[in-house]
């Protein structure tokens, strides 16, 4: 269960492949957005719809419009939720890592997952575009000294780009840095929805094949995310107002789509009405169409 703590785009980072656009705003500067007592409110909630429903929820996700470490209530957020019985996921950039209260609120969850792009600080500006006084060596160390006092599970997860950070050395140095790191899992994706710059290109099967190889040489568990979801998605209320959260932070493909509105019990209608009232849209990215809330960076 997706649990959004940041108002749409705040980031760190503006990455050529993000599916929500061009970051509206850039910061670095740890600040309260929501009132950590009405995000538990809405958690508990939604925990309770779905579980009228007969779903089993494995964790509760804290993934943004933005990068969630910002939120300087995050820590507090984690423990308010603890009493719900349910594990709680962090998916961050990395990008504040070097901050000891950020490591020191991520090593509440019991699952995190960090963004690993690069090693190279040419190329990490290129592909994820940080703010300026973002130091590339600064982060990375900051990963290694939280993987190194974590007792959750710790994942990791690279984004390649055809012709940026695909490049066989690239890729050797990227496995070198998360042997280090020991991830219980490194995971290869790809651009699968649209991204934030249309330039931005999948690798093909032989490049997805090569990363693959090069991190499995160095790293027990390799896992792709490289496939477009069909099922991965549930009702627990109304339809609309499931799809306009959902689509917030993750575009959904035609087909994930129609499976949501068998599921629901409803159908395109609901689709159609939220396109022409001007809060979905339509985008086409390698020859299938997805849906997403409409943003004012796109």
């Amino acid at each position: 269960m997706g649990i959004n703590n940041i108002p749409p785009k705040l980031c760190t980072y503006s990455c050529v492949y993000c599916q929500l656009g061009r970051t509206r705003r850039m910061e670095v500067r740890r600040a309260p957005f929501y009132e950590p007592r009405e995000i538990l409110q809405e958690t508990e909630e939604k925990i309770a719809k779905t579980r009228e429903i007969g779903l089993r929820i494995d964790y509760l996700t804290f993934v943004a419009d933005g990068e969630p470490t910002l939120d300087v209530n995050l820590g507090r957020e984690i423990e308010m939720l603890r009493p719900l019985g349910i594990k709680v996921a962090v998916i961050t950039n990395g990008s504040l890592i070097s901050l000891e209260d950020v490591r020191a609120d991520l090593a509440k969850a019991d699952w995190v997952s960090l963004k690993v792009d690069c090693t190279q600080e040419d190329l990490w500006r290129r592909i994820n575009r940080p703010k300026r006084t973002l130091q590339l060596e600064a982060i990375l160390d900051g990963m290694l000294e939280f993987a190194r006092a974590f007792t959750g599970e710790l994942v990791t997860e690279t984004m390649h780009v055809h012709g940026v950070n695909d490049e066989s050395d690239h890729l050797e140095e990227i496995a070198a840095f998360l042997v280090r790191l020991q991830p219980v899992t490194a995971y290869v994706s790809i651009p699968t929805r649209p991204p934030a710059e249309k330039w931005v290109e999948t690798p093909d099967e032989e490049g997805v094949n090569e990363a693959y190889q090069i991190f499995t040489e160095h790293l027990q568990t390799v896992e792709c995310l490289t496939g477009y979801e069909t099922t991965d998605f549930s009702p627990t209320g109304d339809p609309s107002e499931d799809i306009l959260s959902i689509t917030a932070v993750h575009p959904m493909h035609e087909e994930a789509v129609k499976e949501f509105l068998l599921q629901a019990k409803a159908d395109w209608s609901v689709i159609e009405r939220l396109i022409n009232q001007g809060q979905l849209i339509e985008l086409n990215y390698r020859g299938k169409r997805f849906y997403m809330r409409k943003h004012p960076t796109r």
